[in-house]
């Protein structure tokens, strides 16, 4: 037969922020005229949609709508300082931030409403652009109660920081707190391996994954596809050669990548283990997701044929390599 089918597994674990030292992010949060928020840090947008979920996470804590959020310019000359955008820090970092920020800023607003319907702070709820109190027949557009605490000498503003408690490594055993937050996950791939010519086809990928908790699940999903092909990428394609420290392969002609021809189905499960330290629970999704999927596929690939290859990428001409191999093993044998 020409094409067998197999199934591969894999898990891993992943640190969240810097490695073995001190991480920080800050934010500054505003409500303004109108009951519009303004969110302001060093954030870098680089496409994992990150000012989506802090206009989720801003209009969340204060009481109003993600269209009502604006974040405001990232420029670190005039912003809190929220650093890189990487090690699936953006999230758990500046989400935290901007989480406490609001909050703060919130609270500014809820202590004039107090006194200005004589309520305990903790009565007031704050929704969908209305501030009101629970229980009883006491509200006001968020707008209005911007211009309450400003006709009393209160601008809402906040501010806050986020940063993690670790330590580095000793020199000798390598014991330490290197991260804060990690997350963990697992993945199935199944493969057709055509023993004839070599060639690997990926037919799906099941991917389980502890993210704390999902802001914008539609959002950990994109992430987890994303990271899903570039994994197929690296294990079955993409070759970057170096000649004298000069590439051989500048150009796609060589450097193959994948095309949605080559996607799978990828099911994605997200898995909601809220972090205990960070005031939101959430954590990361950005590079975990890549972490299982060669393993899974070079498991389905060794299910698939019985031949294990170990250097990627998994190109045809290693696995039937690979194939003559175990073939000429199995005569070797055989005349003995």
């Amino acid at each position: 037969m020409a094409r067998k089918r197999g199934r591969g597994m894999a898990a891993g674990w992943y640190g969240i922020a810097r490695t073995a030292t001190v991480d920080r992010a800050g934010a500054w949060a505003e409500i303004d005229d109108g009951g519009t928020v303004k969110i302001m840090t060093g954030v870098t947008e680089i496409g994992e949609g990150i000012l989506t979920v802090l206009a989720q996470i801003a209009a969340e804590e204060i009481g109003v709508t993600p269209q009502d959020v604006t974040i405001g310019d990232n420029d670190t000359a005039r912003v809190p300082e929220a650093a890189h955008a990487g090690a699936t820090r953006m999230t758990y970092m500046i989400g935290n931030a901007v989480a406490l920020a609001s909050r703060d800023a919130r609270e500014r607003l809820v202590a004039v409403l107090a006194a200005h319907w004589e309520v305990a702070a903790d009565n007031i709820v704050t929704a969908n652009g209305i501030a009101r109190v629970e229980g009883a027949n006491q509200h006001m557009s968020m707008a209005e109660a911007v211009h309450l605490c400003k006709s009393r000498g209160v601008v809402p503003v906040g501010s806050a920081s986020f940063g993690t408690d670790t330590t580095g490594l000793d020199p000798v055993d390598g014991s330490g707190r290197p991260w804060q937050a990690y997350v963990f996950g697992c993945q199935v791939a199944e493969v057709e391996v055509d023993t004839v010519t070599g060639e690997v086809q990926v037919l799906g990928v099941w991917a389980a994954h502890d993210v704390g908790r999902a802001v914008n699940p539609k959002g950990v999903e994109g992430q987890i596809e994303g990271a899903v092909v570039q994994a197929l990428g690296q294990a079955l394609m993409e070759d970057y050669k170096l000649d004298g420290g000069h590439t051989t392969t500048p150009g796609f002609a060589k450097y193959i990548l994948p095309t949605a021809l080559d996607v799978p189905q990828v099911n994605s499960v997200i898995i909601e283990d809220p972090d205990p330290i960070g005031p939101l629970g959430v954590k990361g999704i950005g590079e975990p997701a890549m972490v299982p999927t060669i393993p899974a596929v070079m498991n389905a690939i060794y299910d698939a044929v019985g031949v294990r290859i170990t250097s990627l990428p998994a190109t045809p001409e290693k696995i039937l390599e690979a194939l003559r191999a175990k073939t000429n093993a199995k005569a070797s044998v055989a005349a003995e």
